[in-house]
């Protein structure tokens, strides 16, 4: 798996947690403060596509993820 499939896995499996915890409509409702978390990976996620940058990606890149699939 390369790291830009991951970072979206990530990206988009937090968006749906926080709108989970912090939508009021939601069973798993916690506090509408969790929104703020979706404004966060959506601002990173935007700011990324101009600067390409990303701490993720950094992170996995240290741990030795493929950045390219060549077999793909």
């Amino acid at each position: 798996m390369t790291i830009n499939r991951i970072v979206r896995i990530v990206a988009g499996f937090f968006v749906l947690l926080s709108l989970a915890l912090g939508v009021q409509a939601s069973p798993l409702f916690v506090n509408a403060n969790f929104l703020w978390f979706t404004a966060f990976v959506g601002a990173n996620l935007f700011q990324s596509g101009f600067t390409n940058l990303c701490p993720l990606v950094t992170i996995l890149k240290a741990l030795g993820f493929k950045e390219n699939c060549e077999s793909c």
